[in-house]
This record gives C-alpha cells, sequence and structure tokens, in this order.
C-alpha cells in the first residue's frame, strides 16, 4: 500500500492522564502496513521534560518522520516538532498552541467541560476523578477498556499548562487533525478552532477523547494519509 517514496517512520505522543499503552491499536495497524513506530512515554512533568522524551525519539529516527499527538501531546509535538527529522504533524483531538502561547490560553472563550473534572493532589500533580472518568475521557470505550485507563492514569504537573511553547512547527510544517465530535475534554468549537487556525486538514469522527484507543482505525488512516504526502506539501 505504499510508495517508494512514502515517509515510514511514525512517533505517537500521548497526552495527560494516560501513558503510550493506549496507542496499540494505531500501532498495531501501521506496523501491519510496514512503518516503523515509536511511541513516547512522557513524564508530564514540565512541557520542557516532554518536549526533552520526545526529541530523544526523534533523534533515533533514520530519516522523515510523522509526528502524532494525542491532547496534551499536541502541545508537546508542536514544539517537538521543529526537529528536523519531523516531516508532517497530526494532532489527534489535541491542542495547538503557537509560539509564546500557554496552553491555558487555548482554552480561553470556549465553554467549560462538566463531564471531564481533574482534581488536583499535593504537589499540584492533576489526576481525573475515578467516577467521572469514562464520561469524560473514554465514554465510547467498554467498562473493561475504560477501568484500565482510569486505573493506569499518570498525574500531569497542573503547571506545564501555564508554559509558553517556544515554537510553533505547524509553522512551517504540513499539519493534519482528527477531532472526535463527542469529545467531553474539550468544547467541540475549540477543537475546531485549533485545527483551522493551524490550517490543518481535518477528519471529524465521532468518537470520545479516547478516540485513538476506540477509533484507531480513522486515526491510523490519517496518519498514512500524512506519509504519503507530507513530503510534498510542506508550506
Amino acid at each position: 500500500m505504499s510508495t517508494g517514496r512514502e515517509i515510514k517512520n511514525v512517533v505517537l505522543v500521548h497526552g495527560a492522564f494516560a501513558d503510550g499503552s493506549s496507542w496499540r491499536g494505531v500501532y498495531d495497524k501501521l506496523t501491519a502496513l510496514g512503518y516503523r513506530v515509536t511511541i513516547v512515554q512522557n513524564p508530564l512533568t514540565s512541557l520542557a521534560d516532554d518536549v526533552a522524551a520526545t526529541t530523544r525519539v526523534l533523534d533515533l529516527q533514520d530519516g522523515p518522520t510523522i509526528l502524532v499527538g494525542h491532547s496534551w501531546g499536541g502541545t508537546v509535538i508542536t514544539e517537538a516538532g521543529v526537529h528536523p527529522n519531523v516531516a508532517g504533524l497530526v494532532y489527534v483531538s489535541a491542542l495547538a498552541p503557537d509560539a509564546g502561547e500557554t496552553t491555558a490560553q487555548q482554552y480561553a472563550g470556549f465553554a467549560p467541560t462538566p463531564d471531564f473534572v481533574i482534581d488536583v493532589v499535593e504537589g499540584g500533580y492533576g489526576f481525573l476523578r475515578h467516577d467521572k472518568f469514562q464520561a469524560g475521557f473514554a465514554a465510547d470505550a467498554d467498562a473493561a477498556d475504560a477501568a484500565f485507563l482510569r486505573d493506569a492514569q499518570v498525574p500531569i504537573n497542573m503547571a506545564v499548562f501555564e508554559t509558553p511553547v517556544k515554537a510553533a512547527a505547524w509553522r512551517d510544517k504540513p499539519s493534519w487533525a482528527v477531532i472526535a465530535t463527542e469529545d467531553k475534554a474539550f468544547d467541540q468549537a475549540m477543537l475546531q478552532h485549533m485545527a483551522e487556525r493551524i490550517g490543518a486538514r481535518i477528519t471529524n469522527v465521532s468518537a470520545s477523547h479516547a478516540l485513538y484507543l476506540t477509533r484507531s482505525g480513522v486515526v491510523s488512516d490519517v496518519i498514512v494519509t500524512a506519509a504519503r504526502n507530507a513530503a510534498g506539501s510542506a508550506r
């Protein structure tokens, strides 16, 4: 299904309250098609730490790479995506600030998300409230998968949302966006606004915030499209 010019490297970056394991469905589909897929494990301790973790993985790639981010991972790939190996970006229900902006600024003017409830513990780290987790994060997942995501969640240092992004890779590199239309982590208008602002090619899919798990086929298809087109569509 690939051409000789197609980009073959893909790096997947998870977001807040998660780790890389939920990319398994995307990983399986892409590797079956011959892609070389690497999954970043973000520490979620600071933007700088997550960008550094992503950069270390990008350094290991042997050529042009599609960099994919989910949720908070969108902020990470926005900054880390300036790496010379990155040929294109895929935002999966993801944040997309500009250089000099904070992640928190992206929420200004948009509706609240009452089902996405964060409890902040001592030290400033946030967890998604257990009794709201499935409704807010993974409403279309089955009960067992939602419970696993809930119990495997990784807390995030809430200070990361106030950290300005140093660079915006989407200004120079082609971008795609997959947006979950039933996402309860973000106002739908916010997701559409961010994707439109960066000039992303947008795919909408009926799914929850956990679309990279529950709609892995759609997400994989968009990554394949990016891999086939990024090399010839840089802006």
